[in-house]
């Protein structure tokens, strides 16, 4: 059991932290980019309402109780990217927290479906009956790889942040924004490229 346990915990940590599937990670840039260190709490309830989101589509999925086609969850996890962006870009800081939280949680049903399809394919043949300790172990690695890139995220944000302001001084507001746009705009041109080449096929 332990061994086992391992296994889809690595499977879970790994395949968050693949730079190859980088998808993920910019849904997770994209989510932080209103954000600072100071405000890691925020983070923090933002980052588990979309684990709540994602944990609940990836075990139905993988429990083939939900099912949808592939092709359109490979399209709509960049949409979610871009759509997140979009919010950075038009609200900057002053995102209402508990829309924010709830777009999170409806975004982690998506993605929730595109852990599943790797999921599903890594699970080991006959083994079916420890299903709940797979899934269990592997949404444990997929949470705590979502850690590792937030804290990543926000020390880097941080630093941005710092820089912007001891150039600009501490009274220009919407110019320490600056740095907020272009990444927003960077992360809606980068997934909206992505969801150009996943349009599926009717």
């Amino acid at each position: 059991m332990e061994g086992m346990f391992q296994v889809f915990f690595n499977l879970g940590l790994d395949h968050i932290l693949d730079i190859q599937g980088y998808d993920h990670m910019l849904f997770l840039l994209a989510l932080c980019i209103p954000f600072v260190l100071k405000d890691w709490k925020k983070v923090l309830v933002l980052a588990t309402a979309f684990t709540i989101g994602h944990s609940i589509t990836l075990g139905l999925s993988a429990l083939d109780i939900v099912t949808f086609p592939s092709a359109w969850i490979e399209f709509l996890i960049p949409l979610t990217i871009v759509l997140t962006a979009i919010i950075d870009l038009i609200y900057q800081n002053n995102i209402k927290s508990s829309y924010h939280y709830l777009l999170a949680m409806f975004f982690g049903f998506i993605h929730g479906m595109g852990f599943s399809n790797f999921f599903k394919s890594s699970m080991m043949p006959g083994e079916e009956s420890r299903l709940i300790t797979q899934l269990l172990s592997f949404n444990i690695g997929i949470e705590i790889g979502q850690i590792i890139i937030v804290i990543l995220l926000l020390i880097v944000f941080e630093g941005l942040y710092r820089i912007n302001k001891g150039l600009l001084g501490p009274d220009s507001t919407s110019k320490k924004m600056h740095y907020r746009t272009v990444l927003s705009i960077i992360v809606i041109l980068w997934a909206g490229y992505m969801c150009i080449e996943r349009i599926p096929s009717f």
